[in-house]
């Protein structure tokens, strides 16, 4: 049986509706290289997910925040574990957003910024983000069969 993660990842909004994106590096390891999607951090153990959404603000955006609400989660098979992963949307109260962050035992993403366009998520999407998947699925974006 393979081993279960948990995450949490968090999509920064302003009062307009905009929200925030960040850029992957290009590391030919990862799946997810260079695309745009959500600060997200894995939970350590026994750590609930709201200080998981808090730790990831200040280590990967190096802002503090507050939960606006939970927009749902989803489970995924990865090849080498099983992904529980849950979107929290926040705004922050403390600071503004800024990448990278000095902790380079975590990935840091290489550009970040506020957008309205969330058809920006969709090749992330499709490479299996279940952060990005999640949220566009709560805007009824249809991201499967996207061009």
């Amino acid at each position: 049986m393979k081993p279960h993660k948990e995450a949490v990842s968090i999509i920064v909004k302003r009062p307009n509706g905009d929200f925030l994106v960040v850029k992957r590096p290009n590391d030919p390891n990862d799946d997810l290289a260079g695309v745009w999607g959500f600060p997200a951090v894995t939970l350590y153990n026994d750590e609930i997910e709201i200080d998981g959404v808090k730790r990831a603000a200040k280590d990967k955006l190096g802002v503090e925040v507050e939960i606006i609400k939970r927009l749902g989660e989803s489970t995924h098979e990865r090849p080498k574990y099983v992904l529980k992963l849950a979107d929290y949307e926040v705004f922050v109260t403390k600071g503004e957003p800024k990448v990278p962050q000095p902790d380079a035992s975590i990935t840091q993403y290489v550009e970040c910024k506020f957008t309205d366009d969330a058809k920006l998520l969709i090749p992330a999407a499709q490479k299996g983000s279940q952060c990005t998947q999640i949220f566009l699925e709560d805007l009824k974006i249809e991201w499967q069969n996207a061009n």
